[in-house]
C-alpha cells in the first residue's frame, strides 16, 4: 500500500488510517474513487449521529467589513472538546458568512410562521389565476414557487455560498461526518444598519 496516497487521503477526507486503507484497497489504490468512497461512507454515519442531542457549542459574532452588517449565531455539537477546535469555529464562521450573504430569514420550514407561508401561497396563486390553467395545474405552480421560496428564505435550504453545487444542510451533513458528531444550527439573528 502506497503510504503517500494513504496520507493523501487522510489530508483530504480526515478519516482514518485504516479506513482509508480499506478505501484505498476496494478501488485499486485510485485516491479520487477512494475520497468518493469514504465521503458516501461518512455521511451515511452523519446520518445516524442527526438525533444525538447538542448541548455544546459556540455563539460566533461576524460584522462584515464596514460595520454595516451583522450577524449572531448559535450552533451547538455534542461535546466541548470539538466545540473548542478551530476547524469547528472555521465551520461556524462559514455558516455566519453564509447567513451575511444570502439573508435567510429562518433556520429551516419549520420555523417559518404560518402567516408568512399563507401569504406566499396567496401570492403565487394570484399570479396564475387569470392563466386560463387548470386548479391542478395552478396548485403545482403555487407549490414549485413555494419551495422556490423556501430555498430563497431558510438558511438549510439554500445553495452554500462556497460550494453553490450543494445546499447548507448537506455541508452540515458533511462536518456532522467529519467531526463525529451531530451539528445543529440553533438560531441566529441578522442585523443590517438601518433596519
Amino acid at each position: 500500500m502506497d503510504q503517500v496516497k494513504v496520507r493523501d487521503l487522510r489530508t483530504r477526507t480526515g478519516a482514518g488510517i485504516v479506513d482509508c486503507t480499506k478505501a484505498l484497497a476496494e478501488v485499486g489504490d485510485d485516491v479520487e474513487k477512494a475520497v468518493d468512497i469514504l465521503r458516501k461512507k461518512g455521511l451515511a454515519s452523519a446520518a445516524k449521529k442527526v438525533g444525538r442531542i447538542t448541548q455544546e457549542g459556540v455563539i460566533d459574532a461576524y460584522i462584515h467589513p464596514g460595520d454595516r452588517l451583522g450577524v449572531l449565531l448559535e450552533v451547538n455539537c455534542e461535546t466541548d472538546f470539538v466545540a473548542r477546535t478551530q476547524e469547528f469555529r472555521r465551520f461556524v464562521r462559514d455558516i455566519a458568512l453564509q447567513i451575511a450573504a444570502s439573508e435567510p430569514i429562518a433556520v429551516d420550514r419549520k420555523e417559518l410562521p404560518s402567516e408568512v407561508i399563507e401569504r406566499e401561497k396567496e401570492i403565487y396563486a394570484s399570479m396564475v389565476k387569470d392563466s386560463k390553467k387548470t386548479s391542478e395545474t395552478i396548485e403545482k405552480i403555487v407549490k414549485g414557487k413555494l419551495e422556490k421560496f423556501y430555498s430563497d428564505v431558510c438558511l438549510l435550504e439554500q445553495p452554500f455560498v462556497k460550494t453553490p453545487g450543494k445546499t447548507v444542510s448537506e455541508y452540515i451533513k458533511e462536518q456532522i461526518a467529519k467531526f463525529g458528531e451531530n451539528i445543529v444550527v440553533r438560531r441566529f439573528v441578522r442585523f443590517r444598519l438601518g433596519e
